[in-house]
């Protein structure tokens, strides 16, 4: 579950503006659906994100893994944001003060590039260091970028990957559609930024393709978006938020859906990523000595 509209302060008042009363009832839900991973980080609406799960959370909070995050922004001093070693002990015991937690257990990355996540993760080998085991990435039927570097390296390292913003936005909805505009108040392709739309074409196709999936199985676009990533290779989890719980009831049903290889195959073409180099040179020369990290990319194009 994810938090970011908890609070509704600072640069995520136009996120969302939930409550804690709210926010505990969201929370109910997930954790009646069996879900135990809680996402926040300290920049949503500047640390109350994180007190609002603290209070939600507080009498359970064995029940539940709590994931936050460091690096943004939290004061206007130089010593305020990034990664230093000053900046990243600051922010967790301040994070841990907001969340009424205790520990921090386990460490992860976010928005690493390949060589960047496979450096950490020797360094952390060379020296003794606690090791990352978990990837925190954007990866969606929208653009799946990371399928080149990042889902590889999760499959041959051994890491969980957490998907943030698997629905692109919203842009999986199903309410973005070739030919059509979308409702009064929503965003223009064109306004998007995170993520950015490289090719409108692909997109709208890949949409048709959820639709018609969504109507043959009696379900949304957005549950089909979500199921085709829970099964994908190296996955854990994906972290989904919601503005209503009508929108959250939606999604956390798509744990339910198994996609059939038919319905995977027509997304898979729908939105595949070009092979760039050395990827294309890998597959037509490389092909009888591919590993299983190889085969997440490679795989569909042997």
């Amino acid at each position: 579950m994810g938090t970011m509209t908890f609070g509704g302060q600072g640069g995520f008042a136009n996120v969302g503006s939930t409550g804690v009363d709210e926010a505990r009832r969201q929370v109910d839900l997930c954790l009646e659906a069996g879900v135990n991973l809680i996402d926040t980080a300290d920049v949503y609406s500047d640390g109350l994100s994180e007190e609002i799960v603290g209070q939600v959370l507080h009498g359970r909070r064995d029940e539940v893994l709590v994931a936050t995050k460091v690096r943004m922004a939290m004061g206007p001093g130089p010593n305020d944001a990034g990664l230093s070693r000053h900046h990243i002990l600051s922010g967790c015991e301040a994070s841990l003060r907001r969340l009424q937690a205790g520990k921090v257990r386990y460490v992860g990355a976010s928005n690493y590039a390949g060589w960047q996540l496979m450096k950490a993760l020797g360094t952390a080998e060379r020296t003794g260091l606690p090791r990352f085991v978990s990837e925190q990435i954007y990866y969606s039927l929208q653009a799946r970028d990371a399928e080149y570097e990042l889902i590889p390296a999760a499959v041959d390292q051994g890491l969980g990957v957490l998907v943030w913003s698997p629905l692109a936005g919203g842009l999986l909805s199903g309410k973005y559609r070739r030919d059509q505009r979308p409702s009064a108040g929503s965003r223009q392709l064109t306004d998007w930024n995170e993520p950015p739309v490289y090719d409108q074409e692909r997109l709208y196709d890949t949409v048709e393709v959820l639709l018609a999936i969504g109507a043959r199985r009696g379900v949304s676009a957005a549950q089909v978006a979500l199921a085709y990533l829970i099964g994908k290779p190296a996955v854990t989890s994906v972290v989904v938020g919601a503005r209503t719980t009508e929108q959250l009831t939606d999604n956390l049903a798509a744990a339910d859906l198994v996609l059939s290889p038919e319905e995977r195959d027509q997304l898979d073409q729908a939105s595949a990523p070009p092979l760039i180099y050395p990827y294309w040179h890998q597959a037509k020369t490389a092909r009888d000595r591919l590993s299983p990290a190889d085969l997440t990319l490679l795989g569909p194009h042997l």
